[in-house]
């Protein structure tokens, strides 16, 4: 599957968080290999958006929101988990992607080993922190590009125009404080996947 180019990435973050549903997230590392289908994400816009890491400027947490499109911004959160983000938008402008849930492609065995106690498919990916664990995402893949020369890439092939024309729901975001964003329908997820974060 071939990856991405750096055009699909150098637009808005809603552009690009529409475009990524049914898109295809793998990582191989050279030791292991595991893929998931992308069926919900979240667009997050920098001094736009007030849920934003990026709403207040650029600090040491944030510098990678601010670089060049096309790679993942890997963030901490409550002091155990990790959450991936893919940056878009021209360098220099805030706006990332937060993956939010995915369906596992390969290398399930692999994603079972990095979320012990998961039995069920449907959970191994089914919220960021869960997706980015299962894909084996963590601080040292922050600023890593998802193009050439990148053990992690976003490719299309021939279920993601099933997907991304498909019947896609476009909500409010999951999780953030009243009027921090909160009312801001730009989340995507494929409605009724049994690999969403929230299936209701």
């Amino acid at each position: 599957m071939p990856r991405l180019s750096a055009a699909f990435y150098r637009r808005d973050a809603l552009a690009v968080a529409r475009d990524l549903i049914g898109c295809v997230l793998v990582r191989d590392d050279g030791r292991d290999r595991t893929s998931v289908r992308l069926v919900e994400v979240e667009a997050y816009r920098g001094k736009l958006d007030p849920g934003s890491h990026g709403y207040r400027g650029m600090t040491a947490r944030t510098e990678t929101m601010y670089g060049r499109p096309g790679r993942l911004y890997v963030y901490f959160t409550y002091g155990m988990h990790w959450c991936a983000n893919i940056v878009c938008a021209p360098e220099g402008v805030c706006e990332a992607v937060l993956l939010r849930a995915g369906e596992p492609v390969e290398g399930s065995d692999v994603m079972f080993a990095r979320r012990p106690g998961i039995v069920d498919e449907r959970l191994l990916a089914a919220g960021p922190a869960r997706l980015a664990q299962a894909m084996g995402l963590d601080g040292r893949s922050d600023a890593t590009t998802l193009l050439r020369g990148g053990v992690s890439w976003v490719a299309e092939d021939e279920l993601t125009d099933e997907y991304r024309h498909g019947s896609v729901a476009r909500t409010k975001r999951i999780g953030l404080s009243t009027g921090k964003g909160d009312d801001l329908e730009w989340r995507w997820v494929v409605p009724g996947s049994p690999f969403a974060s929230r299936r209701g």
